[in-house]
Parts: structure tokens; C-alpha cells; sequence
């Protein structure tokens, strides 16, 4: 943020007032245009960060209120198109298990093969939110044992030793169990997003503005930024927009936002 307050010479405050501004605006577009999608295939999937500072190092009255700690965007993604469905931030919990799927199951417009991880919460949200109408399987990974704890070894994950594919609704084709691509897009969100990036200072402090980052990088992902998979924007793949977008296009957007904000 102080970066680009040097960049254009204003003060950090206005940086984060058009941060929130383009938050508001990218969040309401989202939830009014990306509708009736047509996906056959949808992965979806957690990814962790931290607002404020880590669990360990937050207060509890804090982390009780949710303003630092843990943090976790449930993403929804198009396996073909590669667009961003829905995506939601908040805990890990049932709670926000349902109300993600529920969103999720919202946005389409015809029955899906559906593919999560092993997490237990998917289990009862999936079922509330589509009941038989989805084809769901989970993908189970199975984990070695962790590595040591020695400086080289510290941030390095325990080692995949398998996978098991279940069942648990309809008939999924067994061939296309995979979080393989909404995985791909946690990593293209940690480049993209600094404030995913581990072992910096570029934490989000607010999780109000962590919100409004992944709004505005949702938006800028699916209308603006060409994805090597399709050869094109996922909205335009998913038939959702007839033109690639530009930055300009999306400062048109807040403009329009804060015109009819204010009237």
C-alpha cells in the first residue's frame, strides 16, 4: 500500500479508500454477472492466510471477534472455463461450508459433477444446498509423515503418498475427481495477491480490506487477465462476456459504483 502511495504520490489513507471503493464495486458486479453458469465440471477448495497475525500470536479477544488470526477463501471453480464461480471468506467451520455451497449451487444453471477435498464440513453442506441434484465425489489425499523440524525442512508440507476418490452422491466419473486445477488457482492467488504470500509483512491488518482485495482480484481474473488453459478470459470461455476486459475497464466499473453510491 505505501508502495503505490510513493508510485502515485497520495497519501496511503486514499490508496485504502479506493481499495475498498473497488472492493465494493468488483464484489456487487460478481454477484449480479456471474450467473447461470453452464459448468459441467466444478472443483472447489480452501486456502489459508492470516489477517493481523497468526493464531499463535493474536489475542483471543481478537481472534473471538475475527479481527486477526486465521483467515480462509473458499473458492468455487469452473474445471473447463477456469472461471471463479463464487468464493467466500471467513472460518473453516460448517457454518461457512453451507453458505459457500449454497452460493455456489445459486450460480449454476444446470446439474455438475462436483469435487472437493476430504474436508467433513462439505459433506452436509453439499447435501443442504443440492441435495440430489449434483454428481459429488471427494478427492481423500493421503500424507507420510511430516519431515523434521530442522530450518530447511520447517515450511515444507508432509509428502503426498496417495489419493483415494469416493462417492458420495450421484454417479461423478471417477476419471474427473481432481482438485488439480482449483489447487493450481490457490497458487496463481498467492503470486497475484501479496497478501497471500507467506514469510512477508504483506499481511492484510483488516479483514475488511482482505475482503476487498479478493473482490477486485476476482474480477481483474475472470474479465481481465487471458488464461494460458483457454486462450481467452474465463468469462469469455463461460460465455459470460464477449470482449476481453482491460484495467481501464474495471476503473470504469468503480467509477460507475461511486457515481451511483453517492446519488
Amino acid at each position: 500500500m505505501r508502495g503505490i502511495a510513493r508510485l502515485v504520490d497520495v497519501s496511503p489513507v486514499t490508496v485504502l479508500r479506493y481499495l475498498a471503493l473497488a472492493g465494493e464495486a468488483c464484489a456487487q458486479f460478481h454477484d449480479s454477472n456471474v450467473r447461470n453458469v453452464k459448468a459441467r465440471r466444478v472443483q472447489c477448495d480452501e486456502i489459508w492466510s492470516f489477517v493481523f497475525a497468526k493464531d499463535k500470536n493474536a489475542s483471543p479477544e481478537m481472534k473471538a471477534a475475527g479481527t486477526a488470526g486465521s483467515v480462509w477463501t473458499w473458492t468455487a471453480l469452473d474445471s473447463d472455463t477456469k472461471l471463479i464461480i463464487s468464493y467466500l471468506i471467513g472460518g473453516r467451520d460448517a457454518a461457512y461450508a453451507n453458505e459457500f455451497m449454497k452460493d455456489v449451487a445459486s450460480r449454476l444453471s444446470m446439474r455438475c459433477q462436483l469435487t472437493t477435498d476430504g474436508h467433513s464440513a462439505y459433506l452436509e453442506a453439499v447435501d443442504d444446498a443440492f441435495g440430489i441434484g449434483v454428481d459429488f465425489a471427494q478427492l481423500v489425499k493421503l500424507y507420510g509423515d511430516a519431515p523434521e523440524a530442522n530450518p530447511e525442512r520447517k515450511y515444507s508440507p508432509s509428502v503426498c503418498v496417495g489419493a483415494k476418490k469416493h462417492r458420495v452422491v450421484g454417479n461423478p466419473d471417477l476419471a474427473h475427481v481432481s482438485t488439480s486445477h482449483v489447487e493450481k488457482h490457490n497458487q496463481s492467488m498467492r503470486q497475484h495477491m501479496k497478501r497471500f504470500a507467506r514469510l512477508t509483512a504483506a499481511h492484510s491488518k483488516k479483514v475488511a480490506n482482505h475482503i476487498h482485495m479478493v473482490a477486485l482480484y476476482t474480477t481483474w481474473y475472470n474479465y481481465a487477465r487471458i488464461n494460458s488453459a483457454v486462450k481467452m478470459s474465463p468469462a469469455m470461455a463461460a460465455g459470460l462476456s464477449k470482449t476481453l476486459w482491460d484495467v481501464a475497464d474495471i476503473v470504469r466499473l468503480v467509477d460507475a459504483f461511486e457515481t451511483q453510491k453517492a446519488a
